[in-house]
């Protein structure tokens, strides 16, 4: 009595095919589709945020050196 057959099946395509129709079908089953993949992608990025993300190591720095920028300018023409 518990188990779902073939006939159940069948039975249950009628009624939604009557209910919704043949041509609103194929855009319901679009939209579910559609609205599948967009949770399926949420609850992906929700499981990438609760991850904790590597350090980004800082950028090397830059002595300051003051006769390097005096070689860089440009001479001064009279």
């Amino acid at each position: 009595m518990g188990q779902i057959g073939p006939t159940h099946l069948l039975v249950v395509a009628v009624v939604v095919l009557v209910v919704f129709g043949s041509k609103r079908l194929p855009d319901t089953a679009r939209a579910l589709g559609k609205s599948l993949r967009i949770l399926k992608s949420e609850t992906a990025a929700l499981r990438t945020d609760d991850q904790p993300q590597p350090p980004v190591p800082a950028p090397p720095s830059v002595p300051d050196v003051p006769a390097a920028r005096e070689q860089r300018q440009p001479p001064v023409s009279s």
